[in-house]
């Protein structure tokens, strides 16, 4: 999924996937495809600072050594896992909402086995993310954690998601996320420690509640009732 797939691209090529891909992703945005052919494409120069991060971290250096892979056949155990775990909060998440970690597309676009992997890791780690920051996948959560994404790995993809996606929220979603899901998701993303160099696997049977205060994790607050969206 992260080798085989790959397919290179000279700089008018990239320029020509990245606009294409934007645009599509712009129009549907749940074509997972597209938004990831428009990371690849936008966000080497993201990738690699990510890369040097991981390098310089005890964890980060772990994950890029043994490359765990976020697929079923690797993440299962964590539907056994106690109900008070992280590892069992995100099976709840996935389960939840019939979502399979074998879903992500693969990489196609990155120049070397490297970034190919930090590109594959940034996208399979994401219901982690969804998991411990506590955010739903309608619109509103997804753009609130591309927020924090784009704090956490200043990919180009994240920002354009986030201007895509308020969009085409209805005036009262643009407020509720205005005043409500943005300011949070910019302290959280701040606040947080590096996501990136995390093992998560290693931390599936640790209490849920004590991985967030151990990694800075502020979970999203509750949106009061008068200002819910419709």
């Amino acid at each position: 999924m992260i080798g085989s797939a790959r397919v290179r691209l000279n700089r008018w090529q990239q320029a020509t996937v990245a606009v294409g891909s934007a645009v599509g992703a712009l129009l549907d945005p749940r074509r997972a495809d597209l938004i990831a052919a428009l990371g690849e494409t936008t966000g080497k120069p993201a990738f690699e600072r990510v890369l040097e991060r991981m390098k310089k971290s005890p964890e980060g250096r772990a994950v890029l050594l043994e490359q765990p892979r976020v697929i079923s056949v690797k993440v299962g155990y964590a539907w056994d896992l106690p109900e008070n775990t992280f590892g069992a909060a995100y099976a709840k998440f996935m389960g939840s909402r019939n979502f399979s970690p074998d879903d992500r597309p693969p990489v196609r676009f990155m120049e070397t086995d490297e970034l190919a992997y930090v590109a594959m890791r940034a996208r399979e780690v994401h219901d982690f993310w969804h998991t411990l920051f506590g955010l739903p996948t309608n619109l509103m959560g997804e753009s609130a954690l591309k927020v924090i994404e784009f704090e956490q790995m200043y990919l180009p993809m994240c920002l354009m998601s986030v201007i895509g996606g308020s969009a085409r929220f209805s005036e009262k979603q643009r407020k509720l996320f205005f005043q409500h899901y943005f300011p949070w998701a910019i302290r959280a993303g701040m606040q947080c420690t590096d996501l990136m160099c995390i093992y998560y696997e290693q931390h599936f049977h640790e209490d849920l509640e004590d991985v967030r205060r151990k990694w800075g994790i502020i979970p999203a607050p509750a949106v009061p009732k008068q200002t819910r969206a419709a």
